[in-house]
């Protein structure tokens, strides 16, 4: 697939992930504040935090079949994937730092859990950080791969 296709790609999720903080501001503002979340508040974070990191691995994906040429595989991919991101290749330099990259497993390790696991079993003080966080780490990864496309 050519790079310009595979750059409309990581836009359009990159956009994804703007809209999807943009939808849920009021909540994310909240969570941002001392007032106390609801059961229903802390389902829709966990929800926000499970979109926030699929856009996220949907552009590493990208990366990763057009561009690399090897997507992991096996029971541990997603990880795996997430690794890839930040190691030199023979098509590219790193994508994601190291520093992004702890931080973006935590968010893929929530994910999982969240996947695999009843909303009743959600815990704000467990979740708390990562929802807190995500403005910062979205603005990290948004940086990290500008950088990216720009080298290309």
């Amino acid at each position: 697939m050519p790079r310009d296709s595979v750059e409309k790609k990581i836009r359009f999720e990159l956009d994804q992930i703007g809209k999807l903080l943009d939808k849920y501001d009021y909540l994310l503002t909240k969570a941002n504040s001392d007032e106390e979340m609801d059961d229903i508040e802390v389902t829709a974070l966990a929800s926000v935090l499970h979109s926030f990191y699929n856009a996220v691995e949907n552009i590493f994906l990208q990366i990763s079949k057009n561009i690399d040429g090897n997507v992991p595989r096996g029971s541990n991919w997603h990880k795996d994937l997430l690794i890839q991101m930040s190691e030199d290749t023979r098509n590219r330099e790193e994508i994601i730092s190291r520093e992004l990259q702890l931080k973006l497993l935590e968010y893929l390790a929530f994910r999982h859990f969240f996947r695999h696991s009843y909303s009743f079993y959600l815990d704000w003080d467990e979740m708390e950080e990562l929802v807190v966080n995500m403005g910062q780490v979205k603005e990290e990864f948004e940086e990290e791969i500008e950088d990216f496309l720009e080298k290309k």
